[in-house]
């Protein structure tokens, strides 16, 4: 089973205005996720042990990883598709969409943003990603976001939502692997990460 922007989660585009504090809505949003791993059909949770399934384990909350990102397209003209490593040695063809620009505790970076191949219209952006946690606090082979896609190309980018790859829960699921030029010389220390 392949992985492709399967997360329940978003950080960005059109949504209800919520007016708790902004570490509320996203504990409330990670105690859903739990409960959906608990009980959905599609969870790579094993069935075996969902029952004492306990959570998945986050970094604390840290608004500062939460930054705004401008987004700026792939030039046009014929689509750029890369073939990202998956977990099982494969390859994924992804169609790279254009690059997220931000600044996180004063220095500038830049990740890809991708979608699926064979979309006709991008609603949604999946951005995988590499950081310095990975492969002792988070998953060896990096963690994604999703963003809805928004208008204004301004998006909030926000590390809290990074989740892991679902192949971490289930060996059977083949996740894909971030890009070299997604790799971050920092470590992230926001969203979910390995262990207690």
């Amino acid at each position: 089973m392949i992985l492709v922007l399967l997360a329940p989660g978003c950080t960005s585009g059109p949504a209800a205005i919520d007016d708790r504090p902004y570490a509320e809505q996203l504990q409330a949003w990670r105690a859903q996720k739990d409960a959906d791993l608990r009980s959905a059909n599609d969870s790579p949770i094993p069935m075996a042990d969902r029952a004492s399934f306990a959570g998945l384990t986050y970094y604390a909350v840290d608004p500062g990883y939460r930054v705004p990102a401008l987004f700026t397209a792939d030039p046009t003209g014929p689509p750029v598709t890369i073939d990202l490593q998956t977990s099982q040695n494969g390859r994924q063809p992804m169609r790279r969409v254009g690059t997220l620009g931000f600044t996180l505790h004063g220095t500038s970076h830049k990740l890809s943003a991708f979608a699926d191949v064979a979309a006709r219209q991008v609603d949604r952006l999946f951005v995988p990603f590499g950081d310095l946690t990975n492969g002792s606090e988070t998953y060896q082979g990096g963690r994604f976001l999703d963003l809805e896609r928004t208008p204004t190309g301004l998006y909030d980018l926000d590390f809290n939502r990074a989740y892991l790859p679902y192949c971490v829960y289930n060996h059977s699921w083949e996740c894909p692997i971030p890009p070299r030029e997604n790799r971050l010389a920092v470590a992230i220390r926001a969203g979910e990460r390995l262990g207690k």
